[in-house]
């Protein structure tokens, strides 16, 4: 069996892990994109929130219900915090698997332009065996005619 063959098996194993990569890196997308969302979600409600104090002061408020609206703001604010932390460690991990994934696809690629070298090469020495044949049966024949 010829070497690019044999290491066909070898490319396979290369392709089950970049996709398995790929398909982690997939994951941490939708869960980065999950978490990015949270957070806009969170800003709007928060904005909106404030936007309901400020129509709400026309009149005269009580201090006790002001101090309220400030304390949920300042929760709304921790929570922020919290989730752009969590977003942060899901960028990281998407980061981290982009780039699992980028080194599975290189080897990957490199078992394929090695395979192909590994053709190539087949393929030469088999035209040199093939033209060392012609050679050998033309000189025979030449040899027989000029006896």
């Amino acid at each position: 069996m010829l070497r690019s063959e044999r290491l066909k098996v070898v490319l396979q194993l290369e392709e089950q892990r970049e996709h398995r990569a790929l398909e982690k890196m997939a994951e941490a997308q939708q869960a980065h994109e999950s978490q990015r969302q949270q957070i806009e979600n969170l800003e709007r409600y928060q904005q909106e929130y404030r936007e309901q104090i400020r129509a709400s002061q026309h009149g005269v408020v009580a201090v006790s219900r002001l101090q309220a609206w400030q304390a949920f703001i300042g929760q709304l604010d921790q929570v922020i915090a919290q989730q752009q932390t969590v977003l942060e460690k899901a960028q990281a991990r998407l980061d981290a698997c982009r780039q699992e994934w980028q080194k599975a696809w290189e080897r990957r690629r490199g078992m394929e332009k090695y395979i192909e070298t590994c053709r190539r090469q087949e393929q030469q020495e088999m035209d040199a065996r093939e033209q060392k044949l012609a050679d050998e049966a033309a000189n025979r024949i030449f040899q027989r005619r000029r006896y």
